[in-house]
């Protein structure tokens, strides 16, 4: 079989792969069974003639055959998805930037700087995705995205091995925040004591893997009461607003904190800082990536925001 044989599912199926990290969970997210996806991913391996994914315990990672064929394939797809636009008669696209970030960047961050945008450069189009700091940069590196909002954690580490490295800018840095319902007693003052976090109850973010205490307050010297995980941040602060547990939040979303809600500082312990990433690939940037970097970083600079709510 020759490569220029290869069709466009198996394009499709391939980038997926590479953007989710595994056969599982590219499966899931085309609506295809694994062992489609891995057919797919068999049939495209034998046009190129070598291997393009590297197989390990934790996914999948890109040989270097693999990345040439990411990056042609970003490109080949971009060109279909364009095409199909104007065949239903939409408007041609002047520029379109491939932005990904994390809900807490969505829950805030993002919107702001997309009505900029409308306003400032209304040439160009966001198309976007949420997804984990890990998934995220997993398609910087395919070339399937052009810039990245990332989070980082002390000590602040690059997010990846790979080389060379990606293009990164701090846009915030801010102290970890506690999400406390309106009615606990822990929301009566401006600020909570470390001392005061035993025996609370909490709201985690994740089930499984190294994240699963994400939302408990880092530190603490006891096994936290856990009483429910969810991914959702929206979700996660309509427990806490319920009631039913604390949980960490980055400063930037007391602005997004529903009714019933304060985001308060803790203190009495070391501050658990927080960064958030802009990320982009180690190339030039377009014009268009650079106004959209513009953006971001104004609309960071512009969201200082008290902690208290």
């Amino acid at each position: 079989m020759d490569f220029t044989d290869v069709s466009l599912t198996a394009l499709r199926v391939f980038r997926a792969v590479t953007e989710q990290g595994t056969f599982t969970a590219a499966a899931a997210s085309l609506g295809y069974t694994q062992s489609a996806v891995s057919r797919q991913i068999a049939a495209i391996e034998r046009a190129a003639g070598t291997e393009l994914l590297e197989r390990r315990r934790e996914g999948v990672r890109l040989t270097a055959a693999g990345r040439l064929v990411m990056r042609r394939a970003t490109v080949v797809l971009d060109e279909i998805d364009a095409a199909a636009r104007e065949l239903n008669g939409l408007p041609e696209q002047s520029a379109t930037v491939r932005l990904g970030w994390l809900p807490t960047a969505g829950a805030f961050l993002v919107p702001r700087t997309l009505a900029a945008l409308q306003h400032t450069d209304p040439g160009i189009q966001v198309v976007g995705r949420e997804g984990g700091t890990p998934a995220l940069v997993r398609a910087l590196r395919a070339g399937i995205l052009d810039l990245a909002l990332l989070a980082s954690a002390p000590p602040f580490r690059p997010p990846d091995t790979e080389s060379p490295p990606l293009v990164l800018e701090t846009l915030t840095e801010r102290a970890l925040c506690l999400a406390v319902p309106a009615a606990h007693p822990l929301a009566r003052g401006d600020f909570i004591d470390v001392a005061d976090l035993r025996g609370q109850r909490w709201i985690a973010g994740s089930a499984s893997g190294e994240d699963r205490l994400m939302g408990v307050w880092p530190g603490l010297d006891e096994r936290p009461e856990i009483t429910h995980t969810v991914r959702d941040w929206l979700a996660k602060l309509q427990l806490v607003a319920a009631g039913c547990g604390l949980t960490t939040v980055p400063a930037t979303l007391a602005a997004a904190a529903p009714q019933g809600v304060r985001i308060l500082p803790v203190r009495g312990g070391p501050q658990e800082q927080r960064r958030l990433l802009l990320a982009r690939p180690p190339r030039t940037p377009t014009e268009a990536v650079a106004r959209v970097a513009a953006a971001l970083r104004a609309t960071a600079l512009n969201s200082d925001t008290p902690a208290a709510s």
